[in-house]
């Protein structure tokens, strides 16, 4: 499975399939925004171990941090190897908002 995908797909995909948007910013970045994407829950990356087993497996689930760098490559990892179909968005949320996708004030 590919391990990104880009915003103009998951635009596509949020209009065809129910996705798991996970939000998996670090603590800091998080309170740092008030921006999130619609109906995403936010998964603190520092305590994957905790909550990674309780992602469904037979979902598609997408995450994203601020940019899509590490945090997000490292929950990919972590989660594929569980199973999960995991994938995080090119560029994270900064790469959504830049491609016009809409977020929410949490």
């Amino acid at each position: 499975m590919d391990r990104s995908i880009s915003p103009a797909n998951l635009k596509k995909l949020l209009n065809s399939t129910i996705v798991v948007l996970l939000d998996v910013r670090r603590k800091s970045d998080l309170d740092a925004s008030r921006e999130k994407l619609l109906g995403a829950t936010w998964c603190d990356p520092e305590q994957l171990e905790e909550w990674a087993d309780k992602i469904p497996k037979y979902r598609e689930v997408v995450l994203y941090c601020v940019r899509g760098g590490s945090v997000s490559n490292t929950v990919v990892d972590a989660l594929q190897e569980r199973g999960v179909q995991a994938r995080f968005i090119e560029g994270g949320l900064e790469g959504w908002k830049a491609a016009d996708g809409s977020v929410t004030q949490k």
